[in-house]
This record gives structure tokens, C-alpha cells and sequence, in this order.
């Protein structure tokens, strides 16, 4: 990439030895003797650096400093100054200049602080089109659906994305909730600082605190040096708090604290850090039979569920299954790089009127294998998983069309449970994993229907 440094030095002698030198080290450099002809340069030209006298006649480097951060502040300003006092040194990068230098110029120096210079410059464009590019990701505009119930869930999320509240977002695994924390996040006033991810089902207990908060060096066996938390690698931005249905009931005490108090300490500290953070968190558990249960305080539900936000599962809006399809073949095609240009009306006629029991994600997992296992340019039903075409196992002897609704919603996800042991041949890990669940959680479904 070239760049540009404007020169401005009234002694020619000055101005013309270091032009040169920047001149041959590969920069488009532009020179001026005057900071009012300089202001003329810089309002027509694109110049990144602007290497500066700090005493001149018309107006001081200070001075021209300060024009040109106030008409554009992208341009990075270098002070060079023959006195080399602490207070013009302290003065200029107060009104924003990038660095200061001495003279005599040391070129070597010199060279070495431009270079920091573009380099951060072009770290923090980076960055801005990172933004950018995530923003319209994750933003709600990369949301895929056109269902109006799914219309809902973003008219709430969208009003309460520009807020500081707490937000509660609910739904079956594979729905798409870490989806819209995102969306939250990056349409709100905090999208330009982290989003970081703690998932509670995914971590031990006896880890699942010092991740959140962080520990000191020496806080317990093992902890060989100090570790910062998701508390305070989300400072300014958002937390989101995936599976926190998981959390037990001893960390649940500190969460409330720190929601409650807004501050927190690293395990082995005393010192107090505040939680400069917005939270969003998720569950696929029903919160409050846990907290009838006593396994989830209801002082801490409250602080969670200031917004609260359900997302359906598929098969309550099916009107959003072919958009989905089409981007996750398009995906899935390039990625691959594979010609697949649609899908057949048999198969989409099966996957409309499946029951999609991990919910988007299986969606995903299923166009991606029919993307890969297709032997032309139409996903065809038989490109499909068997199981896409067979209704999911019945649970012991139980008739599904019986019963009310929470026996019927029982007894499904029974069958579910059932169906995910069967074919991970009894290891509680590959069922919870197919089912999209914590082995823990899986533990408690097995208790509660006692299954064997």
C-alpha cells in the first residue's frame, strides 16, 4: 500500500534532507515550507502523516496540529521540535499527536516510528472493516427468515439491542440463540468492543468461576500465572452467558452479586473490578421448573430475564426452512466447491414436513451432507439422511397423540433421548453431543423419566 507524509519545515535545508530520505524509502511525499499552504495540501490531497516543525512562522506546529486533527482526524501528526521539552512534547500529544521528535532528526528513528505508525493505522482499518463485515454478519440484516413469528423475535430484539438491560434469550438447542445475542450485540451502542462467549455447559464446576472471573497466580494447584475472565475480557461490551441453566447453585450466589453490585473479584483476589459489561444470556432448560426444583434461584432469574426473548423451533415456522436452504447450499457448495444449483420438489417436500429435532443446526448439518454426498447439480432425495424420511423412534410404548400437552411434549423428548442412546450405543457423552446437550443435563432427563 503507498502512503503519503506531508512535509512542513521552514528551513529549506531540513525540509529538502528529509523528503528525500523518506523519498527513497518507498513513501509519496508531498513538502511544504508554510503551515497555511500545508492546510491547502492536506485538504487536497490524502495524506496519512504530517511531519511537522513545531516552531514556525505563520502558526505554530501545535497550532497546525490542531487544524488538521479538527478538519480531518485520520491524519496522524509527528511534532518535530529543536527544544525537545517535556511540556511542547506533552502539549502536542495532548491535542493528539501521534508521536514527537527531536533535532536533529534522527532518521533511523524516524523511520521506525513512521512505520509504527502506518502499521497501527492499518491495524485499525482492519479492524473498522472487521467490524463492518461482522456487524452485517451478525447484525440482523444476516439473519435469515421471513415467518412472523420470527418477525417478533427481532422486533423485540431490535428495540431492546440499543438498551443496556439484561437480556434472557430462550429456545430449544439449535434455534439460533447465540444468533441473535450477536445480533443484539453488534446493532447496540457497545458493538464496536468484544462479545465474548462463556458456555457454562461445556466447562467443569470446579473451572466454570475462575472463567467467568478470572484468577490470581498461586490462587489454586495449577494456577501458574494470573488469567483475566470473560468478565473482564467483555469489559465495554457484551457477555453473552450460553447454557446458564448449567450454573450451580454455589456460582449462581456470585453471578447474583455481580449483577446486582456491578463488580466482582478474581478468585484468590480482594481487589474489586468492575463488570462494565451488558448481559445476554441463554438456556434451553425451562428456568423456572428449576427454580420451583431449587435448582436456580429466582432472584437471579429476575436480574437475567429483564427482556425476555423465545425463539420458536423450526418446525413452528416453516416458512423460514427454504430460505435456509438455499444459503446453506449456496455455503455449503462453495465451500466444497461443488456446482449445486437447488434442490428437488421431493426433497424439499421432506424436509418441509420434517420434524427437525435440533432445529437449525440440524438443518444445516443436513443440506451440508446432501451437499457433499450429491452426484449432480439438484439435491435429490436420495441425497438425503435416512433419517430425514423416518419418523423418530417412539417412546417404550407410549402413544404420541395422547395425553396433554406437556405429557405429549414429554413423551417426545423421551423418544429423543432414546433414539440419541440407541445410536451412540449408550455413551451418555455421543448422546448429549447429538442431542445438543450437557452429559449433565442428559444425567438429569435420565433421572427425572427414569430411563436405563
Amino acid at each position: 500500500m503507498d502512503y503519503t507524509i506531508l512535509v512542513v519545515e521552514d528551513e529549506s535545508v531540513q525540509l529538502e534532507s528529509i523528503a528525500g530520505f523518506l523519498s527513497k524509502q518507498g513513501y509519496r511525499v508531498l513538502k511544504s515550507s508554510r503551515p497555511l499552504r500545508a492546510l491547502e495540501i492536506a485538504g487536497d490531497e490524502a495524506v496519512d502523516i504530517v511531519l511537522s516543525d513545531f516552531r514556525m512562522p505563520e502558526m505554530s506546529g501545535v497550532e497546525l496540529l490542531a487544524t488538521m486533527k479538527r478538519r480531518n482526524p485520520g491524519i496522524e501528526v509527528i511534532i518535530m521540535t529543536a527544544y525537545g521539552s517535556v511540556e511542547s512534547a506533552i502539549e502536542a500529544m495532548k491535542l493528539g499527536a501521534a508521536d514527537y521528535i527531536t533535532k536533529p532528526v534522527d532518521l533511523h528513528r524516524l523511520q521506525i516510528m513512521i512505520r509504527n505508525i502506518l502499521e497501527r493505522k492499518q491495524l485499525i482499518s482492519e479492524n473498522r472493516l472487521l467490524r463492518t463485515q461482522l456487524s452485517e454478519r451478525f447484525g440482523f440484516q444476516g439473519i435469515i427468515s421471513q415467518s412472523s413469528t420470527m418477525a417478533q423475535v427481532m422486533n423485540i430484539a431490535g428495540r431492546v439491542a440499543s438498551s443496556n438491560a439484561a437480556v434472557l434469550v430462550t429456545g430449544e438447542t439449535g434455534t439460533g440463540k447465540e444468533l441473535i445475542a450477536k445480533a443484539v450485540h453488534f446493532s447496540g451502542s457497545r458493538r464496536e468492543q468484544p462479545f465474548i462467549v462463556v458456555n457454562c455447559a461445556a466447562l467443569p464446576e470446579t473451572l466454570l468461576e475462575s472463567e467467568l472471573f478470572g484468577h490470581e497466580k498461586g490462587a489454586f494447584t495449577g494456577a501458574d500465572r494470573m488469567r483475566r475472565g470473560r468478565f473482564e475480557m467483555a469489559k465495554g461490551g457484551t457477555l453473552f452467558i450460553d447454557e446458564v441453566g448449567e450454573i450451580p447453585l454455589s456460582l449462581q450466589v456470585k453471578l447474583l452479586r455481580v449483577l446486582q453490585e456491578k463488580t466482582y473479584e478474581r478468585v484468590g483476589s480482594s481487589t474489586s473490578l468492575v463488570a462494565d459489561v451488558r448481559i445476554v444470556a441463554a438456556t434451553n432448560r425451562d428456568l423456572e421448573s428449576m427454580i420451583r426444583e431449587g435448582s436456580f434461584r429466582s432472584d437471579l432469574y429476575y436480574r437475567l430475564n429483564v427482556v425476555s426473548i423465545r425463539i420458536p423451533p423450526l418446525r413452528d415456522r416453516r416458512d423460514d426452512i427454504p430460505p435456509l436452504i438455499d444459503a446453506f447450499i449456496q455455503r455449503f457448495s462453495k465451500e466444497n466447491d461443488k456446482q449445486i444449483t437447488g434442490i428437488s420438489r421431493e426433497a424439499m417436500d421432506v424436509l418441509m414436513k420434517y420434524s427437525y429435532p435440533g432445529n437449525i443446526r440440524e438443518l444445516e448439518n443436513i443440506v451440508q451432507q446432501s451437499v457433499v454426498l450429491s452426484r449432480s447439480s439438484t439435491i435429490t432425495r436420495d441425497d438425503l439422511p435416512i433419517r430425514v424420511s423416518e419418523p423418530y423412534p417412539e417412546a417404550s410404548g407410549k402413544d404420541e397423540m395422547q395425553g396433554s400437552f406437556t405429557e405429549k411434549v414429554e413423551a417426545f423428548e423421551q423418544a429423543m433421548i432414546l433414539g440419541a442412546m440407541k445410536a451412540s450405543g449408550n455413551v451418555q457423552t455421543r448422546a448429549a453431543e447429538q442431542l445438543g446437550i450437557s452429559e449433565r443435563h442428559l444425567r438429569y432427563k435420565l433421572k427425572k423419566y427414569d430411563l436405563k
